[in-house]
């Protein structure tokens, strides 16, 4: 900065001001600036700015398990929508590892990031939510239903069950099962919530609900033990999509075939759905809008908008059919 204030013949104030942008300074000395600091390849000091202003032009996002391609669609729509608004998106991935949030949301504060957006690894506790209400910059939290002291970006997870459901029985599936993960996930519970509603409604015998992680390795291993007994099931119903793709390789491994012999329905609708053997039918919800939406309420709330409290956004879901599913013969 020194050297480009001595070059263009001005102090160093004006030099700093024609950099950032600030009023005040001739557009004929702002021009000169620029162009030297262009010929000496001058780059801000990221890390001074933040110290002298208090603002890094940062922001967070904590999920839980990147090789989910949920989540990175999640997080493509909010890199999207922060470099829109000229902010960087940090990326921190937790592996579904309560410790490493902890540590994450800690290191995010210390580089005083503008605001968070946290997929929780874990359902939030009264300790849990008593210190996020207390940090002092936004947090926008995923994949949670309303809070009334956090904002909340999620989809109707609930419905996504039912339609799964009501879809099942339309093509003649009465005897089925749905693979769900952790009972305290509060995504999945209201999806098998849904699905079993639906099946209840229909004067139907309600779904088995099964409990597993909530991963590909997860959906294998409640596949591989389904399949490995005598089956009385039609349709298998899964929680997410990376659970279906585990119960799709169970079934060829077992020379099941899928749908003929079993109809498939994941939840999520992430994009190697439509590419693995067979194509799988899903519930989409709109992860890339997700991201999105969660950063839009962030930058409200930065700008001094509507508080934490009032941002509870809500996005619908829909049936995607594809070749997983086939009518009950």
């Amino acid at each position: 900065m020194s050297d480009i204030a001595a070059k263009a013949g001005v102090n160093l104030s004006t030099a700093s001001r024609s950099l950032s942008g600030a009023y005040g300074v001739h557009p004929k000395t702002r021009a000169k600036v620029l162009e030297i600091a262009r010929k000496l390849e001058y780059r801000p000091n990221r890390v001074a700015q933040v110290l002298a202003t208090g603002h890094s032009k940062s922001l967070g996002l904590i999920v839980s398990d990147i090789r989910n391609p949920f989540f990175a669609d999640i997080a493509r729509g909010a890199e999207d929508a922060a470099y829109r608004a000229g902010l960087d998106l940090i990326l921190c991935n937790t592996d579904l590892n309560p410790e490493k949030q902890v540590r994450y949301i800690d290191s995010l504060l210390e580089k005083q990031v503008e605001g968070i957006i946290m997929n929780s690894v874990a359902p939030l506790g009264a300790e849990q939510m008593r210190r996020l209400s207390t940090i002092t910059v936004p947090i926008v939290l995923l994949n949670r239903s309303k809070l009334r002291k956090l904002s909340t970006v999620s989809v109707d997870n609930y419905k996504g069950g039912r339609l799964a459901a009501k879809y099942l029985i339309e093509l003649g599936h009465k005897r089925v099962i749905h693979l769900s993960g952790p009972q305290n996930h509060s995504n999945l519970r209201d999806r098998a919530r849904g699905f079993v509603d639906q099946y209840e409604a229909s004067r139907l015998k309600a779904p088995m609900v099964l409990h597993g992680q909530h991963t590909e390795s997860g959906g294998y291993e409640l596949a591989r033990d389904l399949f490995s007994k005598d089956r009385e099931f039609t349709a298998i119903s899964t929680g997410n999509d990376v659970m279906a793709f585990g119960v799709i390789r169970a079934a060829e491994e077992v020379n099941i075939r899928i749908p003929r012999d079993v109809s498939l329905i994941g939840f999520d609708d992430v994009s190697v759905g439509a590419i693995v053997n067979p194509s799988l039918t899903t519930i989409h919800q709109p992860s890339y809008e997700v991201g999105a939406s969660a950063v839009e309420l962030l930058l409200s709330q930065i700008a001094g908008g509507p508080p934490a409290t009032g941002g509870n956004r809500m996005l619908d879901v829909s049936l995607k059919e594809r070749s997983s599913c086939a009518p009950l013969k």
